[in-house]
């Protein structure tokens, strides 16, 4: 059923459709709207046996996914910014206990100073967390993806949470023409989570126990493998959605134009859509340039990454976050992807806290990387001049 709906409907309808048993959660700006959507279908009784539950905080809902995940519940969670940074302490136990919550974050810039506008440093913040992380271009794809974290976290071989990213405003709050899926559709490709092990008085177990040093380290090693394991679980996955829905979003990249491109713009979430403009504008100027995007952030696809780029001169990594400190934080996954190969890479920052990215902006970079009137160095772009005040 095609629908013009906003990217928070999108969202919520597609969790609906997926069943879970616990939804818990905390409103927080842009998020809000996926969770009030989920508590009117409550309310209206559309969510069949589902509880939802408002939290006092982030950390409360949080700690409700968890607990209910472990008495063996399929749970959903949403947050962006502060509360996902709230959450951190209990979605790190979730990954560690090995439990499959899957959570939206609708990415938004992290405090101070206050803003409630876009960028991707809030989940980019817990990349280590043995989260998987997936970032949506469009509503259609969030819409998709969310039955897809629900399949992929609850596999018996990967057992992690699985965070779908979208971002803040420029998807949840955007209006786009959405493919609803239906519940037959849905349910011929997620059955009912059966956990393998959950908390019952009747099988006493116990979960998060204390690991002195002779055990500690194989349960973080076993997180490891799990996420290498997700990996390829994942392409089987996305095969089976596109066979069920007719709609292939492609691996975890997808590599446009990059045969024969000489650049090529690297980028994750709702500005690869405008890089793509970009990319045939240039081309159109006779410039070889390509684009790759990266959908999967965490199991990180390097092998696919270094297989797009290999004949490339010139890599332009955007990034929408900073390691303060450090190379950009998908800046240093590439280049640790391509050692070795004889290329360069330019990190370039841009759009954090919500600052606007023009199309003229990408096309500006991609001509001074052509024409060498800049060096592959950390550079800012769409940054006002200013004076560092020294209190």
């Amino acid at each position: 059923m095609r629908k013009v709906v906003r990217g928070f409907y999108a969202i919520a309808y597609a969790v609906k459709l997926s069943k879970p048993n616990v939804i818990a959660a905390y409103p927080i700006t842009p998020q809000t709207e996926i969770v009030e959507n989920l508590a009117q279908m409550y309310a209206n009784g559309d969510l069949g046996d589902t509880e939802y539950i408002t939290a006092e905080s982030e950390f409360g809902a949080a700690s409700m996914v968890l607990g209910a995940s472990a008495a063996g519940a399929r749970v959903f969670t949403a947050t962006s910014s502060q509360g996902l940074l709230l959450m951190t302490e209990v979605l790190y136990n979730a990954a560690g206990m090995r439990l499959p919550v899957v959570l939206v974050v609708a990415n938004r810039s992290i405090s101070a100073p206050l803003s409630i506008w876009n960028d991707i440093q809030d989940s980019i913040s817990i990349r280590d967390a043995g989260i998987i992380q997936l970032y949506a271009e469009n509503n259609q794809e969030a819409h998709d993806m969310v039955p897809l974290a629900f399949k992929v976290a609850e596999n018996r071989d990967v057992l992690l949470p699985f965070m779908v990213c979208v971002d803040g405003f420029k998807l949840t709050h955007a209006y786009e023409p959405i493919d609803l899926l239906d519940q037959d559709a849905v349910d011929r490709f997620l059955p009912p989570y059966k956990p393998p092990v959950k908390l019952d008085v009747n099988n006493p177990v116990a979960m998060g126990c204390y690991a002195p040093p002779p055990y500690y380290m194989e349960f973080r090693v076993a997180m490891e493998y799990a996420m290498d394991r997700a990996k390829e679980i994942m392409l089987e996955e996305f095969e089976k959605w596109y066979e069920i829905t007719g709609r292939n979003w492609g691996g975890h990249v997808v590599a446009e134009s990059c045969e024969d491109a000489e650049i090529v713009v690297v980028a994750m979430g709702s500005i690869v859509s405008l890089v793509r403009e970009a990319v045939k504008h240039l081309r159109q100027k006779g410039l070889k340039v390509g684009l790759l995007k990266i959908r999967t952030y965490r199991p990180f696809p390097a092998e696919d990454v270094r297989e797009s780029l290999k004949n490339a001169q010139k890599v332009i990594v955007l990034d929408r976050a900073l390691s303060v400190g450090a190379e950009p934080p998908v800046t240093a996954d590439v280049k640790s992807a391509l050692f070795g190969l004889d290329l360069k890479v330019y990190p370039v920052v841009v759009g954090l806290g919500g600052r606007d990215i023009p199309r003229e902006l990408i096309e500006d970079i991609v001509k001074n990387v052509a024409e060498e009137k800049i060096t592959p160095e950390k550079r800012y772009e769409g940054l006002n001049e200013f004076e560092e005040v020294i209190p």
